[in-house]
């Protein structure tokens, strides 16, 4: 059975119910949520989606926010801090 994963990847298991644009966007997201990032914590790169929003990481079982689809985590500075 032919997949329709030329262009699009994994996203061709929509096929044509959804269009080119939605489909780029949402193969964009899921490279990007897909990929190893590291812990704020312990530096390594075992963090795993828990939730929407909700990141853990496997090693240290550090738990945080960040993005939805990506972990984004932004360390304090002394300036904000206060």
């Amino acid at each position: 059975m032919y997949s329709h994963t030329k262009k699009v990847g994994s996203l061709g298991r929509y096929g044509t119910r959804v269009g080119r644009k939605i489909r780029n966007e949402a193969a964009k997201i899921e490279v990007e949520s897909r990929k190893s990032s590291g812990c704020p914590s312990c530096s390594r790169g075992k963090l795993k989606r828990v939730s929407a929003g909700i990141w853990r990481c496997r090693t240290c079982k550090h738990t945080f926010t960040g993005g939805t689809h990506i972990p984004v985590f932004r360390r304090m500075s002394m300036e904000e801090e206060q």
